[in-house]
């Protein structure tokens, strides 16, 4: 689901996947904001994995960690 939705860049990307993944929290940015490297890349937008279940929200490379996901959209993509 993730990789079709983001392999086709459209504008609403973000809005089809948080219908469609409720159980996670989203945030998005410019990819840009964040120096480090993403989960996946997909078309023009950089998936990173957040891990919410301590005091402050981190970066994380395990799937089983993610409680949410940080859309990073590179520009001119």
């Amino acid at each position: 689901m993730l990789d079709a939705v983001l392999a086709a860049a459209s504008e609403d990307a973000f809005a089809t996947l948080r219908r469609q993944l409720p159980h996670l929290a989203w945030t998005r940015c410019d990819a840009s904001d964040v120096a480090e490297d993403p989960f996946r890349r997909y078309g023009g937008f950089d998936v990173h994995l957040l891990d919410g279940s301590g005091h402050c929200v981190r970066l994380t490379a395990e799937p089983a960690d993610a409680t949410g996901v940080l859309l990073a959209r590179r520009v001119g993509s």
